[in-house]
């Protein structure tokens, strides 16, 4: 029942902005201000590894740092062992995030063990930093009929090839949880391409209206495969769309581990405190190809790519945590050698011949299978007895 105000009795007008802090009682313009990304993308730590001072995201500890940067070092291992496992045959296809392994780590690291990541195929980086075994991690890529992991068991969803599907299932989750009273927070990922799709829409808008723990990370590597952003969205940033939904958003620099984990770790404290969701905009590059299928130089300039070089975030950071005396020379190889044990891992697991059991092809359909499944198991049983006599 409403009064003539359009509240109801508890003097709420069901809107999400109502949950939102004000500066002002009542001020749709403080909360318009409130949801308001940054005028520039957050940068704690500039490309010559300098720190750059932000009154809203403190600079992460050392300790944090370190730990990241480790990731990130494994992370651009991972990609170039992937690579080239795709050119010996060992993978079918293989979506590089070479530049963007700062992004993968900033996800996976400022979740909790009992938060979800709701991963792209680009997003292999941030799977393995969650905790995901390498060869359970490719075996989708390489081909197999399936995804390779239990989800459950580090709270990772199956990487997701169509567009923007995963952030539908993202929010089912984080609803899920909210019902059952669990303190769970979910990182939904996607790319400046999967904005232009409806499911993109439909989970931000039911993830606000509904108030949910849900942290929706865009990584604008600045191409939806040929498709530059110009084309996709003339928004003053993808972060501005969070607006339209009653969301904060921000924008935040891509290549920045700092930033990346400051921004972030803040968006998943607000949801866990029942702030809500947030939209957050990383701005990056795709260095490489969109995947090994891809011919990249059809469409984007060498120049255009030779720009982003310097803003690598590995040497960015390498710069900063020198410059402290926090990566030690002893680090910097214990770091590499930890990458290198990760990709002999790949090499090994990936070399190996698959064992194949064609009745897995009815063994996982139905918990109790159908007369039809039955039957066929049965034909494709009596086939193989036959060819081996």
């Amino acid at each position: 029942m409403t009064t003539s105000t359009g509240k109801n009795r508890k003097g709420s007008t069901g809107n999400p902005l109502d949950h939102m802090p004000r500066t002002a009682p009542d001020s749709s313009r403080a909360a318009e201000s409130f949801m308001l990304p940054q005028t520039a993308p957050v940068q704690l730590v500039d490309p010559d590894g300098r720190h750059v001072h932000n009154d809203m995201y403190p600079l992460p500890d050392g300790r944090q740092l370190l730990t990241a940067y480790r990731q990130l070092v494994i992370g651009r291992r991972v990609n170039d062992q992937a690579n080239a496992l795709v050119r010996q045959g060992r993978m079918a296809v293989y979506p590089s995030s070479h530049g963007q392994e700062a992004c993968q780590v900033a996800a996976a690291l400022t979740l909790g063990d009992g938060d979800w990541l709701f991963p792209t195929y680009r997003d292999t980086v941030a799977v393995m930093a969650r905790g995901v075994d390498p060869i359970q991690t490719l075996t989708l890529l390489r081909g197999d009929w399936h995804g390779g992991y239990d989800p459950y068991e580090h709270k990772v969803s199956i990487q997701a090839t169509p567009l923007a599907t995963q952030l539908l299932h993202a929010v089912g989750v984080a609803h899920a949880a909210k019902l059952k009273g669990e303190n769970t927070v979910v990182m939904a990922m996607c790319g400046d391409g999967a904005t232009s799709e409806g499911d993109f829409h439909e989970a931000l808008n039911f993830a606000a209206v509904f108030h949910l723990p849900v942290v929706f990370f865009v990584q604008n590597n600045q191409y939806a495969i040929s498709v530059p952003l110009k084309h996709q969205s003339v928004a003053p940033s993808l972060a501005h769309k969070a607006i339209g939904y009653g969301m904060p958003g921000e924008r935040v620099d891509g290549n920045d581990l700092a930033a990346l984990l400051g921004v972030l770790g803040k968006g998943v404290d607000r949801a866990r405190a029942g702030g809500g969701p947030v939209l957050v905009e990383a701005h990056t590059y795709r260095m490489q190809s969109h995947t090994n299928a891809d011919d990249a130089t059809r469409y984007r300039t060498d120049e255009e790519v030779q720009a982003w070089l310097p803003k690598d975030p590995i040497i960015r950071m390498r710069s900063y945590l020198s410059g402290l005396h926090l990566l030690t020379e002893e680090l910097e190889q214990e770091f590499a050698g930890d990458a290198e044990q990760v990709a002999a891992r790949m090499r090994d697991g990936l070399n190996a011949e698959v064992q194949v059991d064609p009745e897995d092809l009815f063994r996982f359909v139905y918990t109790n299978p159908t007369p039809q499944l039955r039957e066929q198991a049965a034909k494709l049983r009596d086939e193989l007895s036959r060819e081996s006599l």
